[in-house]
């Protein structure tokens, strides 16, 4: 794979996006109108892997991940190309270097209307709306339905707990990602007649606070583990990316977080999403680029 492009005055080079000035990737994302901060860079550095373009005095003009899940499934996000290339092809390049790198793995991203069109291109099929709805969060949130359960926190060393569940809510193994995520997070799971039935985290990212992941089997359960946390949080900026349009969704606006965007969840050799009614199922993203 061709680990250079030839821009119109310029010529891009793939480097390991670790080997990258966060500073600059920082400036990347801020520079497109991204939220992510430094922190948020460094922890999706953690998780994931990728390539950054970048110019013969060490400029950075674009940048991609993948983060693996499991052997055989990856998520790809943080396809960012700057305004100065982004109709000179960098977009298909940066992806023709994460496909060099994934193998033969299932891939799944959430694409943005603008690059929509590249990503059908590159093979990608639609599969589902994600919904971002965020705002500042509600002095009094809506009434709640009943609780059929019990609400606990679970420590973080206790993550393994929940892995068995998020694998049949995902689709796959995610352990690795839900055990990063915990070091920053606060966790609260619903258990049902002593078996977990349920979980949601809700951690510090962007301009405040994401609620996900959420894994739930119902609309009524996915509330109580939204509102557990957005009760801390009132006042404060907060956002949950949902593909629901039920209760859940409208729990969500009631709350004062509307939806401020649309992005589209697709896939690459093979169907990602496996949603069965009354089945664990992923309520709330862990992130755009997370899934």
């Amino acid at each position: 794979m061709q680990k250079s492009v030839r821009l119109k005055s310029f010529e891009l080079i793939a480097q390991d996006i670790n080997s990258v000035d966060l500073s600059l990737l920082h400036a990347l994302s801020t520079g497109v109108g991204w939220p992510h901060r430094f922190k948020d860079w460094e922890f999706l550095r953690r998780a994931g892997r990728g390539i950054a373009a970048v110019d013969g005095i060490g400029r950075v003009f674009g940048s991609a991940m993948w983060f693996p899940h499991g052997d055989d499934f990856a998520t790809i996000g943080l396809v960012i190309t700057s305004p100065r290339t982004q109709a000179q092809g960098t977009g298909r390049w940066l992806m023709q270097q994460v496909f060099e790198q994934c193998g033969e793995r299932r891939l799944a991203l959430n694409s943005s209307i603008a690059a929509h069109k590249l990503y059908v291109s590159l093979g990608f099929t639609a599969e589902a709306t994600v919904y971002q709805h965020q705002g500042d969060v509600a002095a009094a949130l809506p009434a709640l339905p009943p609780l059929d359960g019990e609400l606990s926190e679970l420590p973080p060393d206790k993550i393994e707990e929940i892995f068995a569940l998020d694998t049949f809510a995902f689709g796959t193994d995610r352990s690795r990602l839900l055990t990063l995520l915990s070091e920053g997070a606060s966790i609260c799971v619903l258990r049902r007649d002593g078996a977990m039935v349920g979980y949601s985290m809700c951690r510090e990212f962007g301009r405040g606070h994401v609620v996900g992941p959420v894994v739930a089997s119902n609309d009524r359960d996915a509330i109580h583990l939204a509102a557990v946390h957005l009760k801390d949080l009132t006042g404060q900026f907060a956002r949950v990316d949902t593909r629901e349009k039920g209760p859940f969704a409208h729990f969500l606006q009631q709350s004062r977080l509307a939806i401020s965007e649309t992005v589209t969840t697709m896939s690459k050799g093979g169907p990602f999403l496996n949603r069965k009614a009354n089945e664990p199922a992923v309520y709330g993203l862990a992130g755009h680029a997370l899934s």
